[in-house]
């Protein structure tokens, strides 16, 4: 069926329908389309497909995929009013977009399309966006049911300390840094142990799912899109716990634009997070984005990792330059150097000496090198202190985070 075909919507054998300007110019979605559905698939026009949707009987109809690219974001009006009459019906929206701008991408995702493709077409990710959607919806959690002992609860107000983790390079253990950091502190006593949560914001990238052996989840994508609507029930569905000690939001399922998500939706996660949680930490992904100065303005500490090389050191410049000439508070950046040259070597020292004078900065935190058990722990799912109880590293994080906590109380104690 093509938009020039006269429409008819009685005892249409369709369950699927393309919706676009022109479906040839999306011919990896064509031969997706058959490998996925077969011959149970139609093609409509932007115009068609609104008079389409409203007579069709939604039985038996699954979702339609919208595809849409630059020429086409002078018609977002309309392209909202499609998903709007969609979704009406209770037919899912697959959005399929190619050089379309994060403003436009964003307006559409919020206008109710339930899964965002970028075209080309990944290999089988049609076929995995369909089944994602034919699966029952999870039966919605009551926060105050039954949670991990961490778990904070309902109506309880707190005033969380955000702590931010920036890896100046890829490979300088940002990540292994946040992860265990969150769970040094989730675990400090074992009777009143601070609440913890740490969000991967390496929208494409992230890997603390993996560090801590959990599933991405879909509702991830759907709070980071909508925190318009956003409040305890939608944040703690997309949350997942881990050892029933560390609340972790993971970055999405799939990837998506760091620039997709604007300042304002960060904020508003991290309010959330704050009235829940007493620590927030905040895996940053390595490149500045829009809503960096968002999470640098709300954090306490914005730590910078950084190693001895060359690299590490031009990063960590630009850094400095960028923060100065926006004037922004280039202050709370905390300079931490990973596998850090070890007490004995004196050599070392002095080079991590110059690194300092060469930079202008001071490197407050020194990390030793973790050696291979780092690695089996972050493959396995588990924290050094599970992994590595007596490791060099896991002792340093440990005791930088009793040393944060104990700032922290003295704050509150002094306020």
């Amino acid at each position: 069926m093509s938009g020039n075909d006269d429409i008819h919507v009685d005892d249409s054998p369709l369950r699927a329908c393309t919706i676009s300007r022109d479906v040839q110019n999306f011919d990896l979605l064509i031969e997706d389309m058959e490998a996925v559905m077969g011959e149970a698939w139609g093609d409509l026009s932007f115009t068609d497909s609104m008079t389409f949707l409203e007579q069709l009987e939604p039985k038996g109809m699954e979702f339609v995929a919208l595809a849409v690219d630059y020429e086409d974001e002078e018609d977002l009006g309309l392209l909202e009013r499609v998903i709007q009459v969609a979704k009406s019906r209770d037919i899912k929206v697959i959005l399929i977009a190619e050089d379309v701008t994060p403003a436009s991408l964003h307006q559409l995702l919020r206008g109710g399309a339930d899964e965002f493709i970028p075209y080309p077409l990944p290999e089988n990710e049609l076929h995995n966006a369909v089944e994602r959607l034919r699966k029952p919806a999870p039966v919605a959690i009551n926060p105050a049911q039954s949670q991990p002992r961490s778990a904070p609860q309902p109506g309880e107000s707190r005033n969380g300390k955000v702590i931010a983790v920036h890896g100046l390079a890829g490979g300088t253990g940002a990540t292994t840094l946040a992860v265990n950091l969150a769970w040094e502190l989730a675990t400090l006593s074992k009777n009143n142990a601070p609440k913890v949560c740490v969000l991967d914001l390496d929208l494409q990238f992230g890997s603390v799912s993996t560090f801590l052996d959990l599933q991405r989840r879909d509702a991830v994508f759907e709070l980071l899109t909508d925190t318009e609507h956003m409040d305890d029930e939608s944040f703690y569905q997309a949350l997942l716990v881990h050892e029933e000690e560390l609340y972790a939001l993971t970055s999405p399922a799939d990837v998506i634009p760091l620039d997709m998500i604007r300042p304002e939706d960060i904020s508003v996660i991290l309010d959330l997070a704050k009235s829940r949680f007493d620590y927030v930490i905040v895996d940053m992904p390595t490149t500045l984005v829009q809503w960096t100065e968002t999470v640098l303005n709300a954090s306490k500490i914005y730590f910078a990792t950084l190693e001895m090389d060359m690299r590490s050191a031009q990063n960590a410049l630009r850094m400095k330059r960028a923060l100065q000439s926006e004037n922004l508070p280039f202050e709370k950046l905390r300079f931490v150097l990973n596998r850090a040259p070890k007490f004995t070597d004196l050599n070392g020292k002095t080079r991590v000496k110059r690194l300092e004078e060469s930079l202008g900065i001071t490197i407050e935190v020194q990390l030793p090198d973790g050696g291979k058990p780092v690695v089996n722990g972050a493959d396995h799912g588990q924290t050094l202190a599970k992994t590595a109880p007596k490791n060099p590293l896991r002792k340093e994080i440990s005791k930088l985070a009793a040393s944060l906590n104990a700032l922290s109380q003295q704050a509150e104690t002094a306020a």
